[in-house]
């Protein structure tokens, strides 16, 4: 059997920020307060809960032990928390799902989101070695949509009216993108 560990560097980084683990000393008020936001999570299954310090310790402990990653977003210039990526990691089938979250709106609108989510996904695809990377999303999240076409991901399955935002149903869609050279789409 093939080693299963999958091999990422530590750290991660582009020209205006840094991804790396994210650390129990990242879970602040302002951390806690994006996931408590309804306009930051208005496209997240994650608007429906409540969160507090326990919760999102909690979260971070479930990544222990495991292939999969959680990641802080963090600005070069002055090491501020604006973000998170999650890496969920299946080995077994050389593949992984990316979720993204620009927590702190004054970065919204600025390409961070477009350039940690091509980093992470370039760091599955050539140093992790991941057979496919996928990605999904609201179909009225036209910026998240917008992140995945730009980084080469192509549409490869819809849910119809799989969730309700608001009381309006919408779609779900499903992005994915493969290695160059594997010869799938």
């Amino acid at each position: 059997m093939a080693d299963l560990k999958v091999s990422l560097p530590q750290v991660l980084e582009s020209e205006r920020f840094r991804l790396r683990a994210f650390t129990p000393e990242d879970i602040q008020a302002n951390y806690m307060a994006w996931l408590n936001d309804p306009q930051v999570m208005q496209f997240s299954n994650q608007r429906f809960h409540k969160h507090s310090e326990a919760s999102c310790r909690h979260y971070l402990a479930s990544f222990a032990n495991t292939e999969n990653r959680f990641l802080a977003i963090e600005d070069k210039l002055n090491h501020a928390l604006i973000g998170t990526l999650t890496l969920y990691i299946n080995p077994h089938h050389q593949t992984a799902d990316v979720g993204i979250l620009i927590g702190d709106t004054n970065h919204w609108g600025k390409g961070m989101g477009y350039e940690a989510f091509s980093l992470a996904i370039s760091a599955l695809l050539i140093q992790a070695k991941m057979r496919k990377v996928t990605a999904a999303t609201m179909s009225s999240n036209l910026g998240m949509i917008k992140i995945m076409e730009k980084c080469g991901m192509n549409l490869e399955a819809t849910q119809k009216a799989q969730e309700l935002l608001g009381e309006e149903p919408v779609d779900i869609l499903y992005f994915a993108k493969f290695p160059m050279h594997s010869g799938t789409a």
